[in-house]
């Protein structure tokens, strides 16, 4: 029976990413603004997967499935984009990446056995404990909220921080992370905004000008799919959308606010992972963003959507390009944010840029947070895409997401001063 027990153990270790035999990564580095927009425009014909967005004179990390590999080389050489390849076997990689997850967890759990969820990747029920946790040490200025349901059930948390349970009218710094479930950096980042809003408080200033809405997994039933089945699992889990949403669950929740929805940059293929779903609004866990914003719509005075990879600060519209009547604004405090992470960051991280998103990555897409948050009124909307290493697989090494959660949170404190 022990026999058999280690058998199953060793044969569903080895199952473990294999639907992702046979795929590739590249390292692509667009030299020009032209190459930059074809790259754009071979996503959805070539199915491509950027997980660390290129931009000019910029690497980008692109997953390639089987079928599409020879024609992407092709048209690689073709428009003469400088491009190598990044991983030959993305199940080995993946599973070194979990090893290095396992050992770090062993490096940093504390003394009681306690996760902390801004030192490693965590799953969903780590990071709801420390929320919960949160919640009942600190009821004098944390506001524990869940009034919505995901898909699948689970409570769509997030806590209300402030001096005075958000009565003296203060404008609202409001930040989301995982809504792109396998972008498994963005909950630390917000994770450990509320360590230092809360329990490790060098910033005063912060809560006295401020009120703070920090929601760290947007989307938690997508979270918890890239924890025990498909890593890469980018959209919700939803399977109302159509008879045949069953057989590929889900929307993209960042191509699915109702703002120039499903107009550039989506797919109407249900089983692609920028599907824009079948129509806007139609993930609850986007309604329930949106329920917060609607809410505090006159109060709100920057939105930021944690998300990964590329070192970028982006800003509307990225829809189309054009610029919004506040971009000086956009890009003064874009700036001030930059600065401070660049300062603090490590010498072989990349500096961050900072535009217009689809002047930046060179492709746009509609249906996106930013703009959509923008166009309702809040003056300063931000997607942060955070550092990732091009040359060290398909997350951050967990050695640095302490790093990471440093320095982003040294950007929200400047963003939130310049404010």
């Amino acid at each position: 029976m022990k026999f058999l027990t280690l058998v199953l153990l060793v044969a569903a270790v080895n199952a473990k990413h294999e639907i992702y035999i046979g795929w590739k990564s590249y390292i692509v580095k667009p030299d020009s603004y032209e190459q930059l927009e074809k790259l754009g425009s071979k996503i959805p014909e070539l199915e491509l997967d950027f997980v660390s967005n290129a931009a000019l004179n910029r690497e980008g990390v692109v997953l390639v499935k089987p079928q599409y590999q020879a024609d992407f080389l092709d048209f690689l050489t073709k428009e003469k984009i400088s491009h190598r390849i990044h991983v030959e076997d993305l199940k080995a990689q993946f599973d070194l990446e979990d090893k290095e997850i396992e050992e770090q967890d062993r490096r940093t759990r504390s003394a009681n056995g306690a996760r902390i969820p801004y030192d490693n990747y965590q799953t969903l029920e780590v990071i709801y404990e420390y929320i919960d946790r949160i919640a009942a040490q600190y009821p004098e200025t944390v506001t524990l909220v869940e009034n919505w349901r995901s898909f699948e059930g689970r409570p769509l948390k997030y806590l209300k921080i402030s001096r005075d349970n958000f009565q003296s009218n203060k404008p609202i710094v409001f930040i989301d992370g995982g809504m792109h479930a396998r972008e498994w950096i963005s909950p630390p980042a917000v994770t450990y905004a509320i360590h230092k809003l809360v329990e490790n408080v060098t910033e005063p200033d912060l809560l006295d000008k401020y009120d703070w809405i920090l929601y760290p997994v947007a989307n938690p039933d997508g979270y918890a799919f890239t924890h025990t089945n498909t890593r890469m699992w980018r959209k919700t889990r939803s399977t109302d959308q159509s008879v045949a949403s069953r057989l590929c669950p889900g929307a993209d929740g960042n191509r699915n606010f109702n703002f120039a929805w499903n107009t550039v940059g989506t797919s109407n293929n249900r089983c692609s992972d920028i599907y824009a779903g079948s129509r806007a609004f139609s993930e609850v866990e986007v309604r329930a963003v949106d329920a917060i914003m609607q809410e505090y719509r006159d109060r709100i005075d920057i939105y930021i959507t944690m998300h990964s990879f590329g070192s970028m600060i982006l800003y509307p519209w990225g829809h189309d390009g054009t610029l919004s009547e506040n971009a000086f604004a956009l890009q003064r405090v874009g700036i001030a944010m930059a600065v401070a992470i660049d300062e603090l960051s490590l010498p072989h991280f990349p500096n961050y840029v900072v535009g217009n998103s689809v002047l930046v990555i060179g492709y746009a897409a509609s249906g996106a947070a930013e703009d959509y948050a923008h166009s309702i009124g809040i003056p300063l909307t931000y997607t942060y895409e955070l550092p990732g290493i091009s040359g060290q697989g398909f997350h951050l090494n967990p050695r640095y997401i302490h790093q990471v959660v440093r320095e982003t949170w040294a950007g929200l404190v400047a963003g939130a001063r310049a404010a």
